[in-house]
């Protein structure tokens, strides 16, 4: 095989590669980890936070008649020197937080 013939095969296989991994890419839901961060980033605003969590697993909520895959976690904080937790609600496929909700004390 001619040296030109593998080079033409090696960067077809190159280009065909790229391409592959960037459909995977858009398919590809937002891991737990950006889901936290995501979160953390939209309290923050609001004010310091002092912990957080997130479940691993994605599981579905349906909210005003539509169903989501969402990642659920919760996040503390200290307002007026009291405690407060909030629990929220994380679009898998967006990264939108879709629900956030304060937890009984």
């Amino acid at each position: 095989m001619g040296v030109k013939k593998t080079v033409a095969i090696v960067g077809a296989g190159l280009a065909a590669g790229y391409l592959l991994q960037k459909q995977i890419a858009k398919q590809q839901k937002v891991t737990p980890e950006k889901a936290l961060k995501f979160a953390k980033e939209a309290f923050k605003k609001e004010g310091p936070i002092s912990g957080s969590w997130i479940y691993m697993k994605p599981e579905e909520k349906v909210k005003h008649g539509l169903t989501y895959t969402v990642y659920r976690g919760g996040i503390s904080r200290t307002i007026d020197g009291k405690p407060a937790q909030y629990e929220f609600f994380v679009d898998a496929e967006t990264g939108s937080v879709i629900d956030a909700v304060e937890s009984a004390s």
